[in-house]
């Protein structure tokens, strides 16, 4: 990762707190939460190029 971009210190305290929610998880339940994890971090990707697609006038389908 490139070392010019780092976390502010809310950021890395958050990481922090995310990581022993974690530890304490099951495995069962860690599982579902990267699956649900992804599917939102895709669902984010979509949106961005919607986002984009629409902010750049290059979205396909019909032009009302």
């Amino acid at each position: 990762m490139d070392k010019s971009i780092e976390l502010s210190l809310e950021q890395q305290f958050s990481l922090r707190s995310f990581e022993t929610q974690v530890e304490r998880m099951s495995h069962e339940q860690a599982q579902h939460f990267l699956v649900k994890l992804y599917e939102q971090m895709m669902l984010k990707e979509t949106m961005y190029k919607h986002f984009l697609k629409h902010q750049w006038g290059i979205e396909s389908g019909p032009q009302f």
